[in-house]
């Protein structure tokens, strides 16, 4: 999904698009592959990984806020980064034994090989996904919103039949396009582009009337990167399942289930809590759109 907050925002629980308070969340990760975890042994001389003694991870650039701050994965800010560093010090890795490589959000979903052992970039877990990738547990459960700009044909919208007839857009290969043509608007012919940066400035632009985002995406860009931004609501449903975002790895990876555990202690100690608390805190106030 991913990635500049904005001003009306979509309350999304049914894909876990709801408010951002910590949920009850499923571990299931679809993996098949094998693991280091099945021995109990999910430490980094034990690990598989590209560089022994080294983790790889992989986010998109630009990383952007509240994820990432000032695009520098390595500096632990912002609520993406700091759970990797968390994940990676519960497998034993130091600050030091950890690198960063950038992976376009579209590529790293495609099957392949990759340059990286983890991947963290607001990937939602879904099934089709899972024929390509693994997921770890998921870390955070997120809800889609709709911005606009003050005075639009989007403006002052409280449901999603007022939105429809629109031009509308989101970000390729999101879920954020997915809820927009299964949710908001199914008979609709939305606008696909490659970044939320492109998305951002059609809408400013007024090539479009409003964009679909996740929602601390949504806060982001209408507090700090559109002019007149407005969250028009976050989403109360958005179709089957819940949106849940998890790591990334290759598909049958020999670390998924090291890394699931990883986020799974962090979630049960209460970590993820706190970082959520820490960097994301802003996003559970927004209207829900019927």
């Amino acid at each position: 999904m991913r990635r500049r907050p904005i001003t009306l925002v979509l309350a999304a629980t049914a894909l876990a698009l709801a408010a951002c308070a910590p949920q009850e969340e499923s571990t299931d990760t679809g993996s098949t592959g094998g693991s280091a975890a099945a021995t109990g042994a999910c430490t980094p001389d034990e690990l598989d990984t590209l560089e022994p003694g080294t983790l790889t991870i992989a986010t998109d650039q630009p990383a952007y806020e509240p994820w990432f701050v000032d695009d520098t994965p390595e500096n632990g800010q912002g609520f993406e980064s700091a759970v990797a560093y968390a994940v990676a010090e519960q497998l034993g890795y130091a600050e030091d034994d950890v690198t960063w490589t950038r992976v376009p959000f579209n590529a790293a979903i495609q099957p392949g090989p990759r340059p990286f052992d983890v991947d963290v970039n607001q990937f939602s877990i879904t099934e089709e996904r899972r024929q390509a990738v693994d997921f770890s547990s998921p870390y955070y459960t997120v809800s889609q919103a709709v911005i606009t700009t003050a005075g639009s044909a989007a403006d002052g919208a409280t449901s999603t039949e007022e939105l429809r007839g629109l031009r509308l857009g989101a970000q390729v290969a999101t879920t954020s396009l997915q809820v927009l043509t299964d949710v908001i608007a199914p008979e609709s012919d939305p606008v696909v582009f490659n970044t939320n940066d492109d998305a951002k400035l059609a809408l400013q632009n007024g090539q479009v009337d409003a964009i679909v985002v996740d929602l601390p995406t949504a806060f982001f860009i209408t507090a700090a990167e559109l002019d007149d931004g407005v969250i028009v609501g976050q989403l109360e449903d958005s179709g089957e399942g819940g949106d849940q975002f998890g790591l990334l790895l290759a598909k049958d990876s020999p670390l998924t289930d090291c890394v699931s555990q990883a986020v799974d202690a962090l979630r049960e100690d209460g970590t993820l809590a706190d970082l959520e608390q820490q960097w994301l805190s802003d996003v559970a106030d927004a209207p829900v759109l019927s």
